[in-house]
This record gives C-alpha cells, structure tokens and sequence, in this order.
C-alpha cells in the first residue's frame, strides 16, 4: 500500500509539472491520476483538482468546469466550492472491476468557457472487505480403503472477491492423524488445496471422518470461511476416470442464444459397475461464472444459462470433474472463447449542446460536444461521424472519442432562424450499424425582452405575531430570453421597507424583518423590481400589498366600573326593594383585536349569594334574578369574566361590590356599623362619618315634610301656590305616592356613592341639582318672601358639595 501512494503521488507530481510546462497545449489534454481506496463513504476527498491544475478553487466554478459522464453513472463529482473530487457515492471495487489487479476509472473534466478537456484516471485500490467463501458449505469426500499413503484428493477452492494481498493466500486444515493438507498454487496464481492420505484407511475401524478446511486471505485483520469435509471411507476401487483430452477448445459468438450447447466432454473409467460409473461437476467456479453456464451431470454437455457478452467477458476458463461412483475422479480444463458481433450501435452523448446562439456569433464558436463510442471491438467498434454539407457548421475532433460541432460561416436570422443539424454515427462493422441524432439550433436576438411578472399587482394576506425572519410570500419574474438574459435578481424599490421586509434576490423570497402588529398599521405598500441581467440590463416593477390578519392577542380592557385612584373600591348601589330584573349596574369593556376576536361575552363566577344576580352574555347588564330578603348581607361582592371568541379565547375579570339597601341613610348607617369594626386609630374619622350621615339623613326627610306640605297647601290657597310656584322651581315635577314615590325620586335623581369597608376613606357626592339646594330653596319659601329669578340663581349657585371623609 505505501508503494502504491508513493506511485501515486509521483503521478500526480509528474501531471502537475507537465501542466506548468504547457505541454499539449495543441489539443487541450490534461492527464491527472489520483489513488482512493474502496468503500470511502459518500463526500469524501480523492484529489485537489484546482491545485493539481493550478487554480484558485472559485475558478472551477468561474470556468463552467464539470465532469463528462459519457451517458455512464459516474463515481466521483467535483466540487466547485473546494476545489476538491469527492465520492459520488460508496465505491465498491468489485462491482466496478471485478478481479482485475488493478482499477482505474477514468473520465474527463470539461471547462465550457474554452473547452478545454483534462483526462482523469482514479486508482481504486482494494481493501478487505470480502470473507473468502466456499461454494458449497459441506462436502463429502468418498475414499477407498486401499488408497496408497500420500495420495492426493481436490478440495473445494474458495473464493474471494478483494485481489492483491485481500484476496485468499492460504488453507488450513483441522489436526488429523490420517490427512493434512496440501496446498498448491497454478499458473495464474491461484492457491488450490489438496487433501493427503497420511495414514492407510481401514473402513471397519473409522468409516467416516469430519474435517474442517478453513480459506484465509492477507488481510489485516485476515477473515476466514470454512467448509465442513466429511471424508467416506470406501471399499476398494482402483481405477479414476479419465477425460479424452486434458484441454477442451471452444469457441462461440456471443449472440448464441440461451440454452445452446457449446461442448460435450467424456470421461471413462475401466472399473464396472458403480465403480465405472462417472458424473461430471464443476470445480473451482466462481461466482458469476456459474451462473452462465450449466454442466449437464450424467452426459457431459456444457450449456449456457444467460447471454453471453463479448464487451463482459472474452475468455471463459472451467474446470471439470468426472467422479466414479466410490469417488475416485479425474479433471480437465474447458477453455470457452467468446467471439465479438457486430450488435452494438454506436452511442452519441451530448456533452454540451446549446440550443440557441445569437445571430453576432463569431465563426468557430461552439455549438455542441458530444462523445462517440462504441461497445464493440475492432472494425465493429469504429465509428465515424458526419454532418450533411450545406450547413454553416462543421466537426471537429477532440481528445479521444471527442467531437466539436462548430459555425464555419456567418448566421444571420434574418434568413434562417432555426437550424435542424442530423449527426450520423456509423460504424465499420458487417452491416454497419448507425445512429442518427438530431440537434434543433434555434438562433436569437440580443437582450430585447424584460422581465415580467404574471399580475400587474399582488396581494398576500400575513398573520400578525408572525415570526421575526420566516418566508411570507414568493415572487416569481419570468424572462423570455436565455442564459444571462433571463438570470432575475429581485428587489424592494425605497426605504419605507427596510425596517419590516427583505427579499432574497436570487428566490423572490420575502422574509419579515420583524413580527407585524394588526393593531399598528393593517397594510403594507411594497414596489418589487425584477431586472435581468443582461448587457444592458431590463427590469419590470409590480406593486405589491402586504395585508396584516388580525389574530387574538388582546384581552378584553374594563371601562366600567372603574376604582378610584386611591385605592378604594367602588360600590354599586341596589334597594332592597328591587323588583326581579333590575338593572344594578353594567359592565363596559372593549377588546383592541377585531371580527370575531373582539366579540366579548360576560358571565358571573363567583357571588356571594348564588342566584342573587345574573350578567348579560352579551351586554354586560348585572341585573337582579329575584327580590332581596332579610337574610341577604347588605355587602354583594361579584367577579364577573369578560371573554373574547378568539382562539384560543382571552379573558379578563373584574369584581363588583354591590350594597343592598331601601335608603342613603340605610347605606350609611350599616357602612357605620362595618366601620366601628376599625381600630382605634380610625375610630374618630368613623365618627365625624356618622354624624355627616345623620345630618345628611335628617336634611332628606325635612325635605320630604315640607315637600308635602306645599303639596297640601296647593289644595288649600291658591295664592300660597303662586307664592310658591317660582321658589320650588328646581324641585322636578314628579308625583310622590308615600316611601314609593321617595324611591322613585331618587332612582331619578342621579347620584354617585363610593363605600369601602377597607378604607379609612368613604365619599358620599351629590351632583347638581341636588338635595341640599332643595333644602334651601324651601326654607326661603318657608319665610313667604318673594324670591326673584336672580336671586333663585343665586340660590342654586351657593349650593354646597358635600363630600364626607
């Protein structure tokens, strides 16, 4: 192996001064040999092409360089990036090359700006990877008794795939008094066992005898296969069989069909009976030679089992045994030659063909390079080429089996635009065998066409929240003309972009830069430009309307109830004689998302007092499912969730405190009674509380007593009501009917209470008009004066605000 590298490496020494030189520079032939051993895994590196050749790795690509496939599955690809050849796949040596000692594949590296051709050839170099195999794991060997010491008997030869040193190098035999082993080694190298009687055979002490013959190769670590030998002691048989010739000659044309019998050997022994009996095997085939042919047991006749293929194989070597029935045999060889036919077409493989050149093209630009061969040998493998006459164009030879077909004249499309060009390959063979291919050469104008778009205007539709750098629309520009004419790169007109989207300029591609709020802006106007890259360049612009769906990623905001800002919680205010539906309060709240995101739907989770109250499913309104009773607590504490209908659904809560009493007086007394509860530093602002309510209290029901007598004087005296009429004018014209018409008054009258057990703080506000003005109005009507429109004003303007802290 390291005289095999060093070779290598003198190869590749040698390429690469010859390449410094300039040496066949006439033809453009490069010869580059490399060394890889079987079974690299897919990827891996056989050679350092652009510094062989003397290249910078980028000029691989620059250049157009590839490798010619010569319509074969090729085992090596190039890559452009490295500069490297790496393994198209896992090679396996014996199924490129068999037993041959050594493998090179070769093939050749195209560059397509100057056409240039460098002949590759890659060493594989073999590595074990194969167990040496025996055709048949057992075997019985038949022995006379009276078989003289040191007669020799065949063993089955096993077989190995690897070659060199990884191919089969020795036997060995289990310890045996009465046998050892023999191994010899043919003509061509091959190692061949023989069994050796040591010791006479007596069949009445030991009939039968088991040994195990062991195949070893050269490799490290070395693999072995074994093959199980039962050795039969028989009676007396002194005659073998003997062939009529040591050597049979055949030869056959590979077009003969399956099942033809190509020779017929015969052997005789002089023995009788089951003694002269002979059959006839194979010995010492291998593998793929046994499934071609087929060895007719009891006459001797050699037929085939597949085709035979002269391009395959040429020479054919078998070896025959004639057996008698005790076992005592006799061989020769069988030498199968395979004549070639003409049956194979010359193959025509487009290595490059352009399909279009502009109407400027000078003479001797390029149109096509194809590879001619032809699987046949000698005359029948002969191809010649050729063109019709009366075309602008001609061939021209190449390295090896290359041909050219270049312009020889002027094109001009104004007269023809579109060339039909029939190839014909034929052969030398008898008939001569040909293949026509047809090549359509269309031929075009300069850059005269921009890109183009399939709309005049887009619209994609883009999720909110989406992800910062993920793809959210493709644009594709189509261009008429070829190669670099036709090559679109794609980008954004303006600046207004650059903070939400960017396109891939090669795909078309559009990435967000960043996640889209629907709740920010709703759309997005882009300008998106295709230009080809032709001399001069042509572009197209199409507008482009990015549209932001909404998705559900707000919960529902509380605009009522709100809380004070000092901490406090408000209180909603229901009478104890509320009637079955009535309106406590209602819940407003809006959701920032639209459609069905901001659809808002309200219920109770937790009351104080189950089936007290209910909440509208879609309005909000906490109304009363039945009358209050005495056992209700006067503070109603209720959590109500408001949830949107997106999905998944958000929601949000909020807790209501409801106070349950017929009267303000009420309110403020059991608010008194919760208050006493306070320590003692709040004992004394309770107090003041109290006595404010009191007073308060006091103020209402004087109201409602003068209020009603002015009601009995309008009965009584008319000239009372005139004198009245005008003071009382900020009194609203409601008819009382006992506490009833109290209750109504006030549910007309507004008011704002704010309570709190938890706060050292309560507010009691009374919003204009209210109780207090009314109070003074009556106690000025009480002095029967006659009050004139500026003073009632300035009755009204002195009304007071009463908060109690």
């Amino acid at each position: 192996m390291a005289a095999d590298q060093r070779l290598g490496d003198l190869r590749r020494q040698v390429v690469f001064f010859f390449f410094l030189l300039g040496v066949f520079w006439e033809t453009g032939a490069r010869q580059i040999l490399y060394s890889v051993p079987e079974e690299m895994e897919k990827g891996s590196f056989v050679g350092a092409i652009a510094k062989d050749l003397g290249l910078e790795p980028r000029e691989l690509s620059e250049r157009g360089a590839r490798i010619l496939s010569g319509g074969r599955t090729q085992p090596f690809v190039l890559d452009v990036r490295s500069g490297s050849l790496v393994t198209a796949d896992r090679i396996d040596r014996e199924e490129l090359c068999a037993q041959s000692l050594q493998c090179l594949i070769g093939f050749e590296l195209l560059f397509e700006d100057r056409m240039d051709l460098y002949s590759i050839e890659v060493e594989i170099k073999d590595i074990n990877d194969n167990t040496p195999g025996f055709q048949a794991q057992e075997l019985d060997l038949k022995i006379n008794e009276n078989a003289a010491q040191g007669t020799q008997f065949g063993l089955p030869s096993a077989w190995d795939p690897d070659v060199g040193v990884n191919s089969l190098q020795n036997y060995q035999l289990n310890p045996s008094d009465h046998f050892s082993l023999l191994v010899r080694t043919g003509d061509d190298g091959a190692k061949y066992p023989r069994l050796v009687l040591e010791q006479a055979l007596d069949r009445e002490v030991e009939p039968v005898y088991h040994l195990i013959l062991t195949a070893l190769d050269g490799g490290n670590p070395a693999l072995s296969g074994t093959s199980r030998i039962r050795v039969i002691v028989l009676d007396s048989n002194d005659n073998a069989p003997v062939f009529t010739q040591s050597v049979y000659h055949v030869s056959v044309p590979e077009n003969v069909p399956v099942g033809t019998m190509l020779l017929k050997v015969n052997a005789t022994d002089e023995d009788e009976g089951i003694n002269g009996e002979v059959t006839y095997s194979f010995q010492n085939l291998k593998r793929p030679v046994s499934d071609i042919f087929y060895l007719e047991s009891h006459k001797g006749e050699i037929l085939t089992k597949q085709s035979l293929d002269y391009e395959k194989a040429k020479l054919y070597e078998l070896e025959i045994q004639a057996n008698d029935g005790p076992g005592l045999f006799g061989s020769a060889k069988v030498a199968v030659k395979v004549m070639d036919v003409n049956d194979n077409a010359p193959e025509v493989t487009i290595t490059y063909f352009t399909n279009s050149v502009p109407e400027n093209s000078p003479p001797g630009t390029i149109v096509a390079l194809f590879n001619l061969h032809d699987r046949d040998s000698g005359e029948n493998g002969h191809v010649i080429c050729s063109i019709p006459a009366n075309l602008p164009f001609k061939l021209q030879r190449s390295l090896n089996n290359y041909q050219r077909l270049v312009t020889e004249g002027v094109l001009d499309r104004e007269q023809i635009s579109e060339y039909n060009i029939t190839v014909t390959a034929s052969d030398q063979g008898t008939p001569p065998l040909i293949t026509v291919t047809q090549l359509s050469l269309r031929v075009t104008d300069i850059n005269d066409n921009p890109p183009s778009f399939s709309q005049t205007s887009y619209s994609a539709y883009i999720p909110e929240n989406n992800l910062r750098g993920s793809s959210i629309y493709s644009m594709t520009a189509h261009d008429p003309d070829s190669e670099e004419n036709s090559r679109i790169t794609y980008s954004i007109e303006g600046d207004v972009h650059r903070n939400y989207v960017s396109i891939n300029s090669e795909t078309g591609v559009l990435y967000a830069l960043q996640s889209f709020d629907y709740e920010q802006f709703r759309d997005l106007q882009l300008q998106v430009i295709a230009q080809d890259s032709g001399d001069p360049s042509l572009r197209h612009k199409v507008s482009l309307t990015l549209f932001i769906l909404d998705q559900n990623d707000n919960a529902p905001e509380i605009l009522y109830p709100t809380f004070p800002t000092d901490g406090s919680t408000g209180v909603e205010l229901a009478p104890r004689s509320a009637e079955p539906g009535y309106l406590v309060t209602k819940v407003v709240a809006v959701d920032r998302d639209s459609g069905q995101n901001s659809w808002l739907s309200y219920r109770l989770i937790k009351v104080t007092e189950p089936g007290l109250f209910s909440v509208g499913l879609h309005t909000g309104e906490i109304r009363t499912l039945r009358a209050f009773i005495d056992k209700d607590t006067l503070k109603q504490k209720l959590l109500v969730a408001v949830t949107d209908n997106g999905e998944p659904s958000l929601s949000t809560t909020v807790s209501i405190t409801v106070a349950v009493a017929d009267s303000i007086p009420e309110i403020f007394s059991d608010l008194s009674n919760l208050e006493a509860a306070k320590s003692s530093d709040d004992s004394s602002l309770t107090f003041y509380l109290v006595i404010a309510v009191a007073t308060v209290s006091c103020l209402f029901f004087i109201f409602i007593i003068i209020l009603l007598t002015l009601r009995l004087c309008q009965c009584r005296t008319s000239q009372l009501l005139e004198s009245t009429n005008d003071c009382v004018g900020a009194v609203p014209d409601i008819q009382f009917a006992g506490i009833e018409g109290v209750q109504a008054f006030l549910q007309t009258h507004s008011h704002q209470i704010s309570l709190s057990t938890d706060s050292p703080k309560s507010q009691l506000i009374f919003p204009q008009p209210n109780y207090a003005e009314t109070l003074l109005n009556i106690q000025s009507c009480d002095k029967k004066e006659s009050l004139t429109t500026k003073q009632l004003q300035e009755c009204k303007d002195e009304s007071t605000f009463l908060q109690v802290s």
